[in-house]
């Protein structure tokens, strides 16, 4: 039986409401992401992470329309390309997500990242066309809430100079040994929610002996433990499972970890 943080949930700056756990699908590829989209709205999840550059939103859209359940039920997220730079090519891409999930729109986008991932500089002012491109999608309501993913603090301070409509949703990797402090406080002073993707540091986690040890005190797993390390520090993870057994005890969270112990997983540095 999942426990029920799948409904319980954070309010955005707008007053949009998320679910405090996503369901990330990263790395699924389109023939799996159907079937895996499926079994996590069927185990009561209620809130599905994708992106244009993962190649899967059919596959995505096509596990929702299967699981039946009503579209103001469930929380979909999907992102601009990095490589999208262009207010034009903003715009034909978020057509692009839309028209691939089967949706009239999303609850969440996402500007995925401040650079094209093949290369790296600033992008300050094409940062800034895109957001006003992000700005139009919101007013339009086809976007309930908009964001970013992986800026850093210059990266915000520039969307922030610019906007009429601040992000209000910064999607970083961020799991224990790894919690981006400066960038975390900097998001969240800005009324920003900060959604922990890769929160089992894509499985290197699982090996950990400090949190085996921990683990096994609370009677869970590594990836629980890991999962609700992030909701504990206030922020949203979105761990991804491809079988059903693993997303089901993922959303097993009905534990809580002692200050003790919260104090020494965040004290952890990723070697």
């Amino acid at each position: 039986m999942t426990s029920s943080i799948l409904t319980d949930t954070y309010t955005l700056a707008n007053g949009v409401t998320i679910p405090k756990v996503g369901f990330g699908t990263w790395q699924i590829p389109q023939s799996q992401a159907e079937e895996a989209v499926y079994n996590a709205l069927t185990l009561g999840y209620r809130h599905i992470d994708t992106a244009l550059a993962y190649q899967n939103e059919q596959g995505v859209g096509a596990g929702i329309k299967d699981a039946g359940i009503p579209r103001e039920q469930i929380f979909v997220t999907t992102k601009l390309p990095a490589e999208t730079k262009t207010y034009a090519g903003a715009k034909q891409d978020f057509e692009t997500s839309l028209k691939n999930l089967g949706l009239d729109y999303v609850d969440l986008y996402l500007i995925h990242a401040p650079w094209p991932w093949a290369k790296r500089g600033n992008y300050d002012q094409e940062n800034k066309d895109v957001w006003r491109a992000m700005e139009e999608i919101y007013q339009s309501g086809r976007a309930k809430a908009i964001g970013i993913s992986n800026f850093g603090v210059p990266e915000m301070k520039n969307i922030f100079a610019g906007a009429t409509v601040k992000p209000m949703v910064n999607q970083i990797q961020y799991h224990v040994g790894y919690t981006e402090n400066v960038i975390t406080k900097f998001a969240k002073d800005n009324g920003l929610l900060v959604e922990a993707y890769s929160p089992l540091a894509t499985g290197r986690l699982l090996q950990d002996p400090d949190l085996t040890a921990i683990a096994e005190s609370y009677n869970v797993s590594i990836a629980q433990l890991a999962i609700k390390f992030c909701l504990q520090n206030g922020t949203l993870p979105l761990p991804k499972a491809t079988h059903r057994d693993h997303a089901e005890i993922n959303a097993q969270l009905d534990f809580t970890i002692s200050d003790k112990d919260m104090a020494k997983l965040n004290s952890l540095e990723e070697e």
